[in-house]
């Protein structure tokens, strides 16, 4: 058996670059910063920030264009992919990036960097408050649920 998963949460360093295949599939690469921070022998902190390059495919690829920015914190799932080529020098290069699957955009709606924050929602962007509303009208006294009531 073999696993190839990885997971990260971080943030974007630079606005993803949309492009599309001859064959028109789209394809998004962007750059995710995580950091590890820890106390070294001496109680000093430390920090180690490490880059890593992603790919996405297809519908994923339009969301992330459509919705990510520079500074935007995401969680990526995927799986690793090394590709090698021969550069104009004729030297053999290798790049390993993050081939993503998934993603889970962490940053508060309005919060999103180098975005105009609004008090309006936009059109282009699905609120979740907005569906959940009617449905905090409908409910009745028992359907509430008491901070007593939870086994744990």
């Amino acid at each position: 058996m073999n696993l190839n998963k990885v997971m990260i949460i971080g943030n974007l360093t630079r606005d993803p670059e949309v492009r599309s295949t001859p064959a028109g599939a789209s394809v998004t690469s962007f750059s995710v910063a995580t950091n590890l921070v820890w106390t070294d022998a001496n109680g000093q902190k430390q920090e180690r920030v490490e880059y890593h390059n992603v790919v996405a495919w297809r519908r994923l690829a339009d969301i992330i264009g459509q919705y990510l920015r520079k500074g935007s914190k995401v969680y990526i799932e995927g799986r690793l992919q090394t590709r090698d080529w021969v550069g104009q020098d004729g030297v053999k290069r290798y790049r390993t990036e993050i081939i993503a699957e998934n993603m889970i955009m962490l940053d508060r709606p309005g919060n999103q960097p180098n975005q105009p924050t609004s008090p309006a929602p936009s059109a282009d962007i699905p609120v979740i408050e907005q569906e959940a509303a009617p449905k905090k009208e409908a409910e009745t006294e028992s359907d509430e649920i008491k901070l007593e009531d939870i086994p744990f």
